[in-house]
């Protein structure tokens, strides 16, 4: 009777155990890191974004394992609704607030510089998705699990012109190829991790998020490595026409960007 007792008490101990290995097994035994929630707080207290017919705020997320953003937001457009993000973006308010300045302070000025007319539209292709890096099974999670990426594929110019970065990146066209050399180049500045073309997954899109990275958090990750700063321009003001008749020449991409050597985990 007492070795029957002890058996069974093994096997549950060991189901058990089983259970908990299973439940590990997506994204391991990662916790939601303080900083995300105290980011996350700070940004919503802040002002910085605001709730509106396209930032709308939505139930909080507790995914499995330790994915989920405690104030998510779906986010359908951005500078003050002038840009289309289609599909609609589940974010949290630090990337919403990044991807709003991204949007004034670089994208639009190069849009405006190089074609005359300004972006209309953003075209992602992932925002929040609980799942590892670059969908490996094992990896850590990605920072879309926490809702604090997004997958940039592309933009629709206000004209109806759309550039991609699978089809512009390395094209033919100087205007295209520099505007996104342009933006990407931005981007780095702006966000933790980049990353785009020449890194493995990334062929198709620019990956941005704000990850930490380092012992403070504050370092930033980007490759391929961009051909140099970005230029210095006005933050966009609202207009629809260049200011300056449109594509200025004054970034042209040289051609430097090695291929990128390391196939760094899509965050």
């Amino acid at each position: 009777m007492v070795r029957r007792v002890a058996f069974l008490a093994v096997m549950v101990g060991m189901a058990l155990a089983l259970a908990g290995c299973a439940l590990n097994l997506f994204g391991g035994p990662e916790r939601r890191a303080a900083w995300r929630g105290d980011e996350e707080r700070a940004c919503m207290k802040s002002g910085v974004v605001q709730a509106s017919a396209y930032v709308r705020p939505a139930r909080a997320i507790n995914d499995r394992g330790a994915c989920g953003i405690a104030r998510p937001l779906k986010v359908s457009a951005a500078e003050g609704g002038r840009v289309t993000i289609a599909p609609t973006a589940t974010l949290g308010c630090p990337m919403t607030a990044a991807v709003d300045q991204w949007m004034n302070r670089s994208v639009q000025p190069a849009a405006i510089a190089w074609f005359g007319v300004p972006v209309a539209e953003i075209h992602q292709i992932s925002a929040y998705a609980c799942r590892p890096r670059n969908n490996i099974a094992g990896e850590q999670l990605s920072e879309h699990a926490f809702g604090n990426a997004l997958d940039v594929a592309g933009f629709t110019l206000a004209n109806g012109r759309k550039v991609t970065v699978k089809g512009d990146w390395a094209g033919r066209d100087i205007y295209a190829k520099s505007f996104l050399r342009e933006v990407f180049a931005a981007a780095c500045q702006q966000f933790k991790t980049v990353l785009g073309p020449g890194v493995e997954y990334h062929g198709d899109h620019f990956h941005l998020d704000l990850a930490h990275h380092g012992r403070d958090g504050a370092m930033h990750y980007c490759k391929p490595t961009p051909d140099g700063l970005p230029p210095m321009r006005p933050p966009y003001d609202g207009g629809m026409v260049a200011r300056n008749g449109g594509g200025l020449l004054d970034w042209i991409p040289t051609g430097s960007i090695p291929p990128a050597t390391t196939a760094y985990g899509d965050e």
